[in-house]
């Protein structure tokens, strides 16, 4: 399951259990609206509470971000579990953006303002 959010030109997300292709397509359309907005869009991901993701997910995470690698200013990761944090310094080499993991979502969202 995925809760999104958009404000100006930041999107958050957070991921509840199996992060799914549905739900990606999801964030993916939340993504597009976003640019259409602002242009380039900052991301914040809270990923904490997302148990697993299936392996199209990280296909589409791959095709969709190597699609839209010019179109992120930052992306922060909420992350605790070290098999995300390796996920997202891997997925980081897809798009050109400043990319950060953080185990608080205040520090995330300090750091996007910055």
């Amino acid at each position: 399951m995925i809760n999104i959010s958009i404000a100006g030109n930041t999107i958050r997300a957070a991921v509840l259990g199996e992060f799914t292709l549905a739900d990606y397509h999801e964030f993916e359309q939340a993504i597009l609206a976003g640019l259409k907005l602002d242009g380039k869009v900052n991301l914040l991901l809270d990923l904490r509470d997302m148990l697993k993701f299936t392996v199209d997910v990280a296909w589409e995470e791959i095709s969709f971000g190597r699609a839209h690698a010019a179109d992120f200013s930052r992306v922060a990761v909420v992350a605790q579990q070290q098999w995300v944090i390796w996920s997202t310094w891997v997925s980081r080499m897809f798009v050109d953006a400043q990319t950060q993991v953080f185990e608080d979502s205040e520090q995330a969202e300090n750091w996007l303002k910055a």
